[in-house]
């Protein structure tokens, strides 16, 4: 039975683009569904197919599997790929992985996702400075003990599904994560999965009124390649 996979926007959803962007690479075969944001609170309409009211939400069969890490984890059950077949890089890996689902709160907050614009950020604060160092020195790590061109090594795996998102806000916000960082963020953004990502996020209609005000928080819009 194929897999359906319930994801959000892809201009703001970062949450839902891990588990797509995932099995695209691992070419987990899935039926993509996309529910859109429509409302400051869609709680209670995602409610219908999702237990937490929110997205990702992978139905196989009449099994629900819901939050992006919980899908990662159903996934490395069932599938070759996931992680990586080195030891030491998969503990890394796997570290990594929970670090970014459970932490950077001011990136999140002060960067928030939208693929198609570019900003000119505010002045950072000092937690989101740390949080741009900390993922600088993650990366930098990854990419010398595991020799690249992805976080763990030669293969893609669920770190760089899980810091795909991170790709995508240092370009809009122009952040500096140092060298070895930016090159691995070149690489990200010229997979074709990335590219198909990002290309249904410049032609997709929706506009939600939140994540747009939570933009203009973040900064000065200098460019919108967006559809009209």
């Amino acid at each position: 039975m194929t897999y359906t996979l319930i994801t959000a926007n892809r201009n703001y959803s970062s949450w839902s683009l891990r588990p797509w962007l995932l099995m695209t690479m691992l070419g987990i075969p899935f039926e993509d569904r996309i529910e859109p944001f429509t409302a400051d609170s869609n709680y209670e309409a995602f409610r219908a197919f999702s237990p937490t009211g929110q997205v990702p939400v992978l139905l196989d069969g009449a099994r629900t599997v819901w939050d992006s890490l919980g899908i990662t984890l159903y996934l490395a059950d069932r599938h070759e790929g996931v992680w990586p077949q080195d030891p030491a890089a998969r503990a890394w890996a796997q570290c990594a992985v929970t670090e970014m689902h459970g932490g950077f709160s001011a990136l999140r907050n002060d960067c928030t996702m939208n693929v198609g614009v570019r900003v000119k950020p505010k002045p950072m604060s000092a937690a989101l400075e740390r949080d741009v160092a900390r993922i600088a020195e993650l990366w930098a790590q990854g990419l010398d003990r595991y020799g690249g061109p992805f976080l763990a090594g030669p293969h893609f795996t669920a770190v760089d599904a899980f810091f795909a998102p991170v790709a995508f806000r240092v370009r809009t916000y122009g952040l500096d994560v140092g060298h070895a960082g930016q090159k691995w963020v070149d690489h990200m953004l010229g997979l074709p999965a990335m590219l198909a990502w990002e290309k249904d996020a410049l032609t997709e209609s929706w506009r939600e009124a939140g994540h747009e005000a939570e933009l203009l928080a973040c900064g000065e819009i200098i460019a919108d390649y967006r559809q009209a």
